[in-house]
């Protein structure tokens, strides 16, 4: 079998490395745009704060005993008559089964003055000064022109922008985080909650502007020096950072004649309409429920896709990949700031009962919780400023454990924490409790990782693949690991 995986990021190779286990007779080529090996992205924002070292973003990747990886090769044409990838270098690498996991692109709002002058407008070079936050290159253009400080604005308060304005924040920076809409990341929070996350983004420093757009960017002789806004203020800015969202990068599949929408067309199985030799996964795929923009459906897909193309015989012996069981939750890594999402409130259909939910907002002390209780399951919530809240609301959710029917219950510490309190150390874990969210690792399987030999969190993280999420779980990792040290007998 000749699979070719076109992409090498968080999905792309996680794809790549599940198929190599499961078919080691596989003929697996893979082609990467960048020349990084694999790398979590979703810690870039960390990076950006000072809080992660971009040498322990390293990701699982297949070996070359396993898969021909190309680095920094892009893919050119596909010729789905011919069932052949060609590349930039002329190449052409013939497959059976094609997988898809161009992942996305920043998209870069269409402001005056934002690109260098000269050239299409779209392939123009933005000016000095300006950046997203998409890969390893922009964390480090970012960090190279703030170093020290500086003017700071933030174009977008979705989930990332508050990420990255706080981490700059906390770096010295004098930020304004601007936002088009009147909530802060609207997507997730109501008009309550974003009121207290705005209120507690201005206590760390931050000036908030809502409501409001870039209309134009002033970078004589091609370098930065003024913002300026919908609402008429001029804002001084050593740098610009624009977290203005994502585009699928479907352009390599519309040129096959693949059917695109929003992204890549693909159905339950996540094979392209017209093609079954031709699958999509990732940033770049639209499947029937939808994109959710999070690493964890990617990562559910390219399980799936390996776990349906394994021999019949083999499924009840041949366990697939550790699956995330983190679902609709968002972690938001904001320096100094508690925010926490997850699920979807969804209306039942006639005959069912509807949810109950519960608030508790406390705008003086920057705190806000919901809860949705459905069936005795807690289906749906939003804790800001209290981080003891979110983890017991987050074991819940993730594991799916039973809580009591009257959501009120659940804002109550002392019955929140008899129903789905988790462990308040590694060391008071069970050895089958859940211990890395993102990717179901429990902690026995670090423990085992960690007495086979794994001595640091990126070991452990390369083993099990805890840890390559969202990094909550790392500190916990780093728990095990000191307790495994602390029993080592000293030497003679």
């Amino acid at each position: 079998m000749r699979i070719v995986v076109i992409g090498h990021g968080m999905v792309g190779s996680r794809v790549a490395a599940d198929l190599a286990a499961a078919d080691p007779g596989a003929r697996l080529t893979v082609l990467g745009q960048e020349d990084h090996d694999p790398y979590n992205r979703v810690q870039l924002s960390s990076v950006v704060a000072g809080k992660a070292d971009p040498a322990a973003l390293a990701l699982e990747q297949v070996g070359p005993e396993r898969a021909r990886v190309l680095r920094g090769v892009r893919a050119v044409r596909i010729d789905r008559a011919s069932h052949l990838v060609h590349d930039e270098l002329g190449e052409a690498h013939p497959y059976d089964r094609l997988v898809l996991a161009t992942g996305s692109a920043a998209r870069i709002p269409d402001v005056p003055g934002l690109r260098a002058p000269g050239g299409a407008a779209e392939e123009s070079p933005l000016v000095d000064g300006v950046s997203p936050l998409k890969d390893l290159d922009d964390a480090e253009r970012i960090l190279r022109r703030c170093d020290g400080g500086g003017e700071v604005v933030v174009l977008g308060a979705g989930v990332l922008g508050i990420e990255v304005a706080t981490g700059l924040a906390g770096r010295g920076a004098r930020v304004t985080l601007v936002h088009h809409r009147e909530r802060l990341m609207e997507r997730q929070l109501d008009r309550d909650a974003s009121e207290i996350v705005h209120g507690a983004l201005e206590t760390l420093g931050i000036t908030v502007v809502t409501s409001a757009s870039a209309t134009g960017v002033d970078a004589p002789e091609g370098r930065l020096e003024t913002v300026h806004l919908s609402d008429g203020s001029a804002r001084p800015a050593d740098l610009l950072v624009l977290c203005t969202g994502t585009v699928p990068q479907t352009a390599l599949a519309e040129a096959a004649g693949l059917e695109c929408g929003a992204g890549v067309l693909v159905g339950e199985d996540l094979t392209c309409p017209g093609d079954p030799d031709v699958f999509a996964i990732g940033d770049c795929a639209q499947p029937p429920e939808g994109a959710s923009g999070l690493v964890a459906q990617g990562w559910e897909q390219a399980r799936r896709l390996v776990e349906s193309w394994r021999p019949r015989e083999e499924e009840s012996r041949a366990p697939g990949p550790p699956r995330g069981t983190g679902g609709d939750l968002v972690r938001v890594k904001a320096v100094g700031l508690a925010l926490v999402t997850m699920g979807r409130i969804e209306r039942p259909g006639p005959g069912l009962h509807a949810p109950r939910s519960v608030r508790l907002a406390d705008p003086s002390g920057g705190r806000f919780t919901e809860v949705v209780v459905h069936e005795g399951r807690l289906v749906a919530a939003t804790i800001v400023g209290d981080e003891d809240a979110a983890a017991e609301l987050s074991a819940a959710f993730t594991l799916r454990t039973p809580v009591p029917r009257d959501p009120v219950h659940l804002l109550a510490r002392p019955l929140a924490a008899r129903a789905a309190a988790p462990a308040a150390s590694a060391a008071d874990m069970a050895e089958d409790d859940v211990l890395c969210q993102c990717n179901g690792v429990t902690k026995g399987t670090v423990c085992a990782a960690v007495a086979g030999g794994c001595g640091s969190t990126a070991e452990v993280s390369r083993a099990t693949r805890a840890g390559t999420g969202c990094g909550t779980c790392r500190s916990r990792i780093q728990e095990l690991l000191d307790a495994s040290r602390d029993r080592e007998p000293a030497p003679v």
